[in-house]
C-alpha cells in the first residue's frame, strides 16, 4: 500500500523507513516544518524537566541549564533525548498522565518543572502537576511552521501524474499536521482526492482534528505510538 507520512522530519524519515520494512511504500511530503521556538529558556535551577515532545529535546540539550532528571512521554522521546546528550531520563509509558505519575513518583510536591514543548501543545501534563502543586514553567523549545503550499509530491500523487502506484493512505501523527494536510489539499482543489485516502490517527485528538474537517478517521490508535499506529496497518488488511 502506498502511504503518505506528512508528519515533519526527522520523524518523517524514520516513519518512511518502518512503513518499507512493512512491504509498504511510503511517500515522505511533510506538510510542517520544525523551526525555532521563543528563545532561551528561563534561567534558574529546576528539579526537574518534561519533555512531551522528541523535537524539544535538542534545544532543551543545548539550553545549558543545570543539570536535572528528564522526564520523556514515551521511548521515542526518551531515546532523542538520550542522543542529544540529557542525562538522568526517566521514560513514561507514552501518554501526559503516565508521564505525571512519573514526575510525581520522582519530584516532591511544590518542585519547580521546566516543560520543554512546541509552540502547539496541550494543556497536559503540566495542568495536572500544577494542581498537585508543582511549580511548572513552559519554555517553547520549538515551533512547527506550516508550508505554504501542498509539497509538489503529494499534489502529483495525489492527482495520479506520478507514474507510480495510486495513493491509498495517510498516517496522522499530530492534530495540527493532520488539519494542515486536509488545508493545503482544498487550497490545492485536491479535498476529494485526500477525503478518499483511508487516514490513520496516532490519537482520537487527531482524528478529531479529521472530524472538523468533514474526514472520516478510518483507524485511531489505542496508545499514541508508533507502532501503535502501525499496528494499525496490519489489523486494517
Amino acid at each position: 500500500m502506498r502511504i503518505w507520512v506528512s508528519r515533519p522530519e526527522p520523524g518523517a524519515g524514520r516513519t518512511a523507513r518502518r512503513l518499507s520494512e512493512l512491504g509498504h511504500a511510503p511517500l515522505v511530503a511533510p506538510v510542517l516544518r520544525i523551526g525555532p521556538g521563543d528563545g532561551p529558556p528561563p534561567s534558574g535551577r529546576f528539579d526537574g524537566l518534561i519533555l512531551t515532545s522528541a523535537n524539544a529535546a535538542a534545544p532543551l540539550a543545548g539550553a545549558g541549564l543545570p543539570a536535572a532528571p528528564v522526564f520523556a512521554v514515551g521511548r521515542r522521546t526518551a531515546e532523542r533525548a538520550e542522543r542529544a546528550g540529557l542525562r538522568s531520563v526517566h521514560c513514561a509509558d507514552g501518554d501526559a498522565a503516565a508521564l505525571a505519575r512519573l514526575v510525581a513518583a520522582h519530584v516532591g510536591s511544590g518542585g519547580s518543572l521546566l516543560h520543554a514543548a512546541g509552540e502547539d501543545r496541550k494543556s497536559e501534563p503540566a495542568a495536572s502537576l500544577a494542581a498537585a502543586g508543582y511549580r511548572v514553567t513552559t519554555w517553547t523549545a520549538y515551533a512547527a511552521l506550516a508550508e505554504a503550499a501542498l509539497p509538489e509530491a503529494a499534489a502529483r500523487a495525489l492527482a495520479g501524474r506520478d507514474g507510480d502506484a495510486p495513493l491509498a493512505a495517510a498516517l496522522h501523527f499530530s492534530r495540527r499536521s493532520a488539519e494542515t494536510a486536509g488545508r493545503l489539499c482544498r487550497e490545492a482543489d485536491l479535498g476529494g482526492a485526500f477525503r478518499a485516502l483511508v487516514h490513520y490517527c496516532l490519537s482520537p485528538d487527531v482524528a478529531a482534528g479529521l472530524v472538523e474537517l468533514g474526514v472520516a478517521a478510518h483507524f485511531v490508535a489505542a496508545r499514541p505510538s508508533e507502532e501503535a499506529l502501525l499496528a494499525g496497518l496490519a489489523a486494517s488488511d
